[in-house]
């Protein structure tokens, strides 16, 4: 990931924050030395008894302290902005494959990665908080230890060898201790989304749970969940605790250690007074640089957890980018939608659903697929829109934006009217044509209800009907003017008089519609009749003239 940055024009900047914060650890690193020295001479002039020695050294003690607070100041400053400017890229090369056509879809059904959404908001900003301010420490750890050593050795070579061998020893035991908790980091993510999301659940459907009654059931789930990852949790707990008890010792010992070594040599008469004050200093720096796993593993073992679980999204997407493994092919053709052997299967149980469809529409045949197979209709939906993929055979259709499919619950996404309506690859149409086609659609009067075209909102179902709704899908389905379109139901929540003007307007668009339909749909309304029956037989009638009556006949189910 930081290859893939650093190529890009926003790694350039990242270049030069970083390069910005190691000047930046280098003049910490060079004050903190400065400053055990200063703090050595300010301790032999107290021992000393030299008074002019200990103001003129309090003053130099400030001097230190204002600069070394400007640096840790700028120093914070430049990591944070590197951290977002990291965060953004990420954040955006990942929702860029994310939302490739389908692939969300795809990575969703594997079930590979579950709560995706928690692996783009929350894992990235770890990963690029945490991952840079690992990476600092490290680069100032490196610094500190080259600096420092040379402190060490000129004021006992003994002690600068402890504190190697004890930094070592430290970490060992602090990472065989503490190592389940990045599994357990990991599943907690999951549990506490999982949670979340299920909380989300009710207040997004709060008026159909109150009117099923289903609190009680949805509380027993919530509790479950609940309980889920208090019991993870109480794991973590329990590791952290063994982790603390090891480095609350290993940090309290740091305290000790350099006054047994280094004051036998004051009280010898080898060694000034302010040698001990130095040597804690340097000790305590050298053993924090030499001890980043013990002092940081909580934080690493965050890191890590988040590193493998958008490691896995990052995998799932390129996974679903190269496409479903099926046994369906797909050929594109303008002006053509058609099947060639294709075999459908439930993802379920593998039932055999739709047998070897074979089967041409050209542009202008609108087609009712009808029959009480309603499992079938839905398999050959999906398959045709590319998310089915269990089955064999060919697919041919146009080019995905040249064929739309139209879900039997109508989706309107947060944002505004004019976002629901217009195409993306088509904004420059006006205001005119998007009211004349919504007034064409005798929905003209929602524009008034939402506040105008341009005004944003959260939640459609709390502002138009169901056939509203799906009335805006269709003036979508207009603007957009795609060849064909692939209708579920298209009748659901539309009264047969608003369901023939609607399929009326997509005749005289020169859009060619394919519904999945139901006993008693009028048949001037279509050209070609496919029957799907249970056991995987179908029947094709083209053309197809239904006569006067507004119901279709069901056929015995075959191969025409």
């Amino acid at each position: 990931m930081v290859r893939d940055f650093l190529g890009t024009k926003s790694g350039k900047k990242a270049v030069w924050l970083f390069a910005t914060l190691l000047v930046l650890l280098l003049s910490s690193n060079g004050l903190n030395v400065l400053n055990s020295y200063v703090s050595r001479d300010f301790m032999n002039a107290i021992e000393q008894s030299r008074e002019a020695d200990f103001w003129k050294l309090a003053g130099f003690f400030l001097v230190v302290y204002a600069a070394s607070t400007a640096v840790a100041v700028f120093s914070s400053f430049s990591e944070q902005r590197l951290g977002l400017l990291w965060r953004y890229w990420l954040t955006k090369r990942v929702l860029n494959g994310y939302l490739e056509p389908r692939v969300y879809y795809l990575v969703g059904e594997s079930g590979a990665v579950p709560n995706p959404d928690q692996r783009i908001s929350e894992d990235i900003r770890v990963i690029t908080v945490n991952s840079l301010s690992f990476a600092l420490m490290m680069t100032n750890s490196t610094f500190s230890v080259l600096v420092f050593s040379g402190v060490m050795w000129s004021i006992s070579p003994t002690l600068l060898l402890v504190s190697v061998g004890y930094a070592l020893v430290g970490s060992l035991v602090t990472f065989l201790v503490g190592r389940p908790l990045i599994r357990l980091n990991s599943q907690q993510s999951d549990k506490e989304a999982n949670f979340r999301s299920d909380v989300r659940h009710i207040q997004e459907n709060a008026e159909l749970v109150a009117l099923q009654h289903r609190e009680s059931r949805l509380k027993v789930r919530l509790m479950s969940r609940l309980d889920e990852l208090t019991k993870n949790m109480r794991k973590i707990i329990g590791v952290n605790r063994n982790v603390g008890f090891f480095t609350n010792g290993y940090n309290y010992l740091i305290q000790i250690i350099p006054a047994l070594i280094v004051a036998p040599l004051f009280i010898h008469g080898k060694a000034q007074f302010g040698i001990i004050a130095q040597s804690a200093v340097a000790f305590a720096v050298l053993v924090n640089a030499f001890s980043i796993l013990v002092s940081q593993f909580t934080s690493i073992s965050t890191l890590a957890a988040a590193s493998l679980r958008v490691g896995a999204l990052l995998k799932a997407i390129k996974a679903a980018e190269a496409g479903p493994s099926t046994g369906l092919q797909f050929r594109e053709e303008e002006d053509m939608l058609a099947y060639e052997n294709v075999t459908l299967s439930s993802a379920d149980d593998g039932r055999v659903l739709i047998k070897d469809l074979s089967v041409r529409i050209k542009r202008g045949t609108n087609v009712l697929i009808a029959g009480s197979a309603e499992r079938a209709k839905m398999v050959l939906f999906r398959a045709t829109a590319g998310i089915g993929n269990h089955g064999r055979g060919t697919i041919v259709r146009p080019n995905l934006d040249r064929i739309l499919f139209l879900p039997e619950k109508a989706f309107l996404s947060p944002g505004s009217l004019r976002e629901m309506i217009l195409p993306a690859d088509k904004k420059g149409i006006d205001d005119a044509r998007i009211h004349h086609v919504l007034d064409s659609l005798n929905i003209g009067d929602i524009v008034e209800v939402a506040g105008g075209l341009d005004h944003s909102h959260d939640n459609w179902d709390n502002l138009l009907s169901l056939s509203e709704q799906k009335l805006v899908m269709f003036a979508r389905m207009l603007l957009s003017e795609p060849a064909f379109c692939f209708l579920d139901h298209v009748q659901t929540a539309l009264t047969l008089e608003q369901t023939n003007h609607v399929l009326g307007m997509l005749c005289d668009s020169k859009i060619t519609y394919i519904n999945m339909g139901e006993p008693g749909d009028r048949c001037e309304c279509y050209n070609a009749l496919l029957e799907l029956a249970e056991n995987g037989a179908w029947h094709w009638t083209e053309p197809w003239d239904g006569g006067s009556g507004c119901a279709y006949t069901p056929r015995p189910a075959g191969k025409k």
